[in-house]
């Protein structure tokens, strides 16, 4: 997979991409991720990339042109299968959307937005997706576009040690993950449940998932009632909330 990461401030994306899985994922020839500077896509000598919103308000937009000759330098190379813009009201980032995007696309343009975000005409005419990851605003969408990218290379075939690994990570089933332990068995008093313990891999499956339950119903009910939609023949149990 190629990400081709748009960027007004492209030194803020310089050290996710260098570390860690996905310098390995680059490492390994699964991914790549270039980051491109949207000034040099400028019609100016001042390279000069945003205006004023007609119509008066505070801040600047960002103008249609750059992001054009961006996108359409970046197309005559290849096809890409989405042009995504990262913007507060964009549809809110699952993982859902990061394993479609892993399974059916080879090549990704993410658009960070900036200031008060881009002309609408480009969202109209050039962008196929929009997303957002909360309801909050960043300065700008690079560390956005990040975690997009990240959670997007991280489960494609190979990039992880482990390949169950991704799998059984929160949200792959619509349940967040149960709790795990480490060495020693025993620390501060507490110590491994005993069914981790047991080498019985049927019963150690019940318990996580039963744990998985406990802790999404406990801490994300809106996960929870998803889950519960579309798994109908599931009931639903009463869980009490730990003092």
């Amino acid at each position: 997979m190629r990400i081709d990461i748009i960027s007004c401030v492209p030194k803020l994306l310089d050290s996710p991409f260098s570390h860690s899985i996905l310098q390995r994922a680059n490492d390994k020839a699964l991914s790549e991720v270039h980051v491109h500077d949207l000034r040099k896509y400028a019609n100016n000598k001042h390279n000069r990339i945003d205006d004023y919103a007609y119509g008066h308000g505070a801040g600047m937009v960002i103008m249609a042109d750059p992001i054009f000759n961006c996108i359409n330098d970046l197309k005559k190379e290849r096809d890409y299968q989405e042009v995504i813009y990262m913007t507060p009201d964009g549809e809110v980032f699952n993982q859902q959307i990061a394993n479609h995007l892993s399974i059916s696309c080879e090549n990704i343009i993410i658009l960070c937005g900036h200031y008060k975000g881009i002309d609408q005409r480009v969202r109209d005419e050039i962008i196929t997706r929009e997303i957002s990851i909360g309801d909050y605003v960043l300065s700008g969408g690079e560390l956005a576009a990040a975690i997009v990218a990240d959670a997007v290379i991280r489960v494609l075939p190979g990039v992880l040690g482990d390949e169950t690994s991704a799998l059984t990570d929160s949200f792959q089933d619509g349940l967040l993950a149960p709790p795990v332990y480490t060495r020693p068995k025993e620390w501060k008093g507490q110590e491994v449940p005993d069914i981790l313990l047991s080498g019985h891999e049927s019963k150690i499956d019940e318990w996580r998932l039963e744990e998985s339950v406990k802790r999404t119903q406990l801490r994300r009910p809106d996960l929870w009632d998803n889950y519960l939609k579309a798994h109908p023949d599931v009931k639903e149990t009463k869980t009490k909330k730990k003092k």
